[in-house]
């Protein structure tokens, strides 16, 4: 019997279940595979005792419509950038790579499927450029991947934070207020910008593009005349006043990346500061637009993706990531998928739809 070893790498993301599922169903069709599953991405082969089960049609079944993933994940533990903790209590961050490869030799895989974003596909090509026979699988709520059009997850975020900016609409009608509405993206600001076409913002701000508060603080108090009105706002928590600094916390011990959000905060002080009169309420949506259950669409892109990645497998096409280019299901080098940042570009079709329909960005 072959063997092929799944895992979930990063934040989770709705539709991971989906990939597995597909991934799963697909190879039990060639009757001669086994499918596994690694616990917390690389941790479930690295750890003693390892954290490996074996993927059965009960453990798989309906699972697609599930939020999360069932092989958990983590986005701390690179093993290319390990986190040990020090006699001292201080981390050090050291290469595992090696001996993970050694690891997965001696299980006698033929094929890994890596499910993860833009960190989890960096880890596949330094691994494959090692030898290891893999395949990645683009995941990440913040469509920040450039080698594909779309990824699995960025429409059930983009759904919930509508649904949530649907409701703080009324609040902020029904009370004169100016809601402000934070979203995840870190560095793109494609769910904020999704989000306030579909919403119908007054103010939508990314990353992208640098605001002026004075310019947002007059657009504000546009909306109101004597005291009265509303103003709704969608800001990515990756945004930043210009000549100014994202609002970011030190990560979690033994993680590289910084942590951000908080900054609906700061932009509500700084429209008081500028001497907007409106009264000013804070949402943070936070981890809601990760958890939960995927859309139909997602859930039908990641069981595509699964599909792909396993055929891939099949025909020995390691050292490339599934993507999905101009409606269609294909393949691109990891090298290739991992070279850019998917950004909005200020040009962007959506960008001038949505100036064109008055929404600011606050330039």
């Amino acid at each position: 019997m072959k063997k092929i070893l799944i895992l979930t790498g990063g934040g989770d993301c709705p539709g991971l279940n989906a990939v597995i599922r597909g991934i799963a169903k697909r190879a039990r069709k060639e009757k001669d595979w086994e499918i596994y599953g690694s616990i917390e991405a690389f941790n479930g082969v690295l750890n003693e005792p390892q954290e490996i089960i074996k993927l059965t049609s009960r453990k798989t079944a309906g699972i697609h419509i599930k939020g999360g993933t069932i092989l958990k994940t983590t986005n701390k533990d690179s093993p290319i950038n390990f986190p040990v903790t020090q006699p001292d209590g201080t981390i050090k961050f050291e290469d595992r790579s090696d001996e993970l490869i050694k690891k997965l030799k001696a299980l006698h895989f033929d094929a890994i499927i890596n499910i993860g974003g833009d960190g989890s596909q960096k880890i596949s090509k330094v691994l494959f450029d090692k030898g290891v026979p893999i395949i990645g699988v683009p995941k990440t709520i913040d469509n920040d991947l450039s080698a594909t059009d779309v990824t699995f997850g960025f429409q059930t975020a983009v759904q919930i934070a509508t649904d949530s900016f649907d409701r703080l609409v009324t609040t902020a009608e029904s009370h004169h207020r100016c809601m402000i509405m934070e979203v995840m993206g870190r560095d793109a600001g494609w769910i904020a910008l999704h989000t306030a076409i579909a919403g119908g913002a007054e103010i939508c701000l990314i990353p992208e593009i640098p605001y002026d508060i004075q310019k947002l603080a007059k657009r504000v108090s546009m909306r109101y005349k004597n005291g009265k009105g509303f103003c709704n706002i969608v800001i990515a928590e990756g945004s930043k006043p210009k000549n100014g600094t994202i609002v970011s916390q030190k990560g979690d011990k033994g993680s590289e990346h910084v942590r951000l959000g908080g900054v609906a905060y700061q932009l509500s002080q700084q429209l008081k500061d500028a001497g907007c009169k409106a009264e000013i309420r804070e949402t943070v949506l936070g981890h809601t637009q990760r958890g939960g259950t995927p859309v139909a669409y997602d859930r039908i892109l990641a069981t595509l993706y699964g599909v792909k990645a396993f055929e891939l497998a099949l025909e020995k096409k390691f050292g490339q990531m599934v993507a999905f280019k101009n409606n269609e299901i294909v393949s691109v080098s990891l090298e290739k998928a991992t070279q850019s940042y998917n950004v909005v570009n200020k040009n962007n079709y959506l960008v001038k739809a949505a100036k064109g329909m008055g929404i600011s960005f606050g330039d």
